[in-house]
């Protein structure tokens, strides 16, 4: 467990007590919102939180949705200020090949697709992908294209993530192809404690294979530092905007 420093009395506090501490803080913004924490983690001054529209939706969140709960987190956590010293505050949707990584994730997608890395070989495996059948507390049962279940258990896991797999539409005059189309987005906004900004990426699908799980995982993680790099870059080019967005709504 890492500690850090925390202004607030003096006091040690992890990491895991400063998140508990900004989710608590950005719960009312939101339920104004009518939106819902779909993940918070933070690590090594970075503060990461993806929102998403509540489950059964008709849509996910968009540009405008997510750059308004930008700057309202953005504004909770200046005036309360619980990360202790410089930090980096990055707000995302999860996109449609989401990251597994709390018992609630892989219970809301139950009925999906997903790739999963273990962090050891469980029964002479360590890579699986295959339909989330049910996920309880402690473990989840994926059900592998051969028909065959495994209980994996969420201590196990190293990396998890939703695939998502749609068939190209044909051209007009032209059948439909053997092949589809893989790939999916993210709407990303990151800000550096009193800069904004928002960045899109396109990840790519389908892993099949042990290799193409591995390659897939590693490439989720390449395009999610991408849009960081990104999101990061672009905050300095706004940050008068966004001060002048902020002024505005005082």
């Amino acid at each position: 467990m890492t500690w850090q420093m925390s202004i607030n009395g003096g006091e040690l506090m992890s990491e895991n007590q400063v998140s508990q501490r900004i989710e608590a803080l950005i719960a009312p913004v939101m339920t104004d919102l009518g939106l819902e924490l779909y993940d918070l983690e933070y690590n090594g001054g970075i503060v990461k939180i993806t929102v998403d529209t509540p489950p059964g939706s008709p849509g996910g969140i968009d540009v405008d949705q997510l750059s308004r709960c930008t700057r309202l987190i953005s504004r909770e956590l200046d005036h309360d200020d619980p990360v202790p010293g410089h930090y980096t505050l990055e707000v995302s949707s999860p996109g449609l090949e989401r990251n597994l990584r709390l018992p609630r994730h892989f219970q809301r997608e139950v009925g999906k697709t997903a790739a999963v890395r273990l962090s050891d070989v469980l029964n002479g495996e360590r890579r699986l992908t295959g339909v989330i059948e049910s996920a309880g507390l402690d473990t989840f049962v994926l059900r592998l294209a051969n028909g065959e279940e495994r209980v994996v258990p969420y201590d196990r896991i190293d990396r998890a993530k939703t695939v998502f797999v749609w068939q190209a539409q044909p051209k007009p005059g032209k059948g439909v192809g053997a092949g589809g189309v893989k790939g999916a987005s993210k709407k990303s906004a990151a800000k550096d404690t009193s800069k904004s900004g928002i960045t899109s990426s396109l990840p790519a699908s389908t892993a099949d294979s042990e290799q193409e799980i591995d390659d897939f995982l590693d490439r989720c993680d390449d395009l999610e530092d991408l849009d960081t790099d990104l999101g990061q870059d672009e905050s300095v080019q706004e940050i008068a905007s966004y001060e002048d967005q902020e002024s505005a709504e005082s």
